[in-house]
């Protein structure tokens, strides 16, 4: 990445959020016509699930939390994963007005298929790095991650 651009000019090519932005779409968007393919998913689906298939039983808005998506994202997919069997819904014992999110066996089923499409989509993408940059990448990924969010952690 070039130096940092004067307070006047913005280059979107040099704009490390809109590269992050390209990069994350066009990686999400690949895996994506994968699982898309084999399994009618989209990518806010897939990412529901992801979720469920790592914390059982927890709400839409933690799902918008851990994940970053807006609501209305997380609403339609987790409608559409309701819709197809791939998720369920129960009301909460402890306040009725929440709803715990659980995947189905058909869910887990089809979780269970794709979690190695996206490990290898992830090793072919990575493979292009050394070990050492691997582990570079990881360190200023958390160090961007804590200054663009300092009170949380996002992952």
């Amino acid at each position: 990445m070039p130096e940092l651009p004067s307070k006047s000019t913005l280059r979107l090519r040099d704009f490390l959020p809109y590269r992050l932005s390209v990069l994350s779409n066009t990686v999400s968007g690949k895996i994506a016509n994968l699982y898309d393919r084999e399994f009618g998913l989209s990518i806010w689906q897939w990412r529901v699930m992801a979720v469920l298939g790592e914390n059982a039983g927890i709400t839409a808005t933690e799902i918008g939390q851990v994940t970053a998506m807006d609501k209305v994202a997380v609403s339609r997919a987790v409608s559409g994963l309701i819709e197809s069997g791939h998720v369920a819904r129960k009301v909460s014992p402890e306040d009725g007005r929440r709803s715990i999110l659980s995947l189905t066996t058909k869910g887990k089923g089809v979780y269970d298929k794709i979690v190695p499409i996206a490990l290898d989509a992830e090793r072919d993408l990575v493979e292009t790095l050394s070990a050492a940059e691997r582990e570079q990448l990881a360190r200023l990924m958390d160090k961007l991650a804590k200054t663009a969010e300092p009170d949380r952690p996002l992952w």
